[in-house]
């Protein structure tokens, strides 16, 4: 019986993070900006160093910025190892769907049953 549950609530946590308007929107928004920084970073050649980057960290903001201080805290030098900061980048924009996905549906309240049928069908 709790395998059961534990399933209900990873479909639940499913689909907050990835079942609602908002946060499709929100992970279409991060997915259009990898796309542009990784063109610029692999097909577009800068005289200094490019900051598109940054794009991605303003959409992970504030949550990615808790991710690479705890890393920093448990030794890790500064910035940390690459991988560390991509881990954290994802980890941090799915807990942002994640909210954002609750947050909706907390301003739509509880769901209301809706008829099968509409009235004279």
């Amino acid at each position: 019986m709790r395998h059961q549950t534990t399933n209900q609530r990873l479909s639940a946590l499913a689909r907050l993070t990835f079942g609602n308007t908002v946060s499709r929107i929100y992970l279409g928004l991060v997915l259009a900006t990898v796309v542009f920084v990784a063109v610029d970073t692999l097909f577009v050649t800068h005289e200094d160093a490019s900051f598109s980057g940054v794009w991605l960290f303003f959409l992970a903001a504030p949550t990615v910025f808790v991710f690479l201080l705890g890393g920093s805290m448990t030794g890790a030098e500064s910035g940390g190892p690459a991988w560390f900061t991509y881990v954290a980048l994802i980890v941090s924009v799915l807990v942002q769907a994640c909210a954002l996905g609750w947050f909706s549906r907390l301003l739509r309240g509880p769901r209301r049953g809706r008829p099968a049928h509409p009235q004279g069908a």
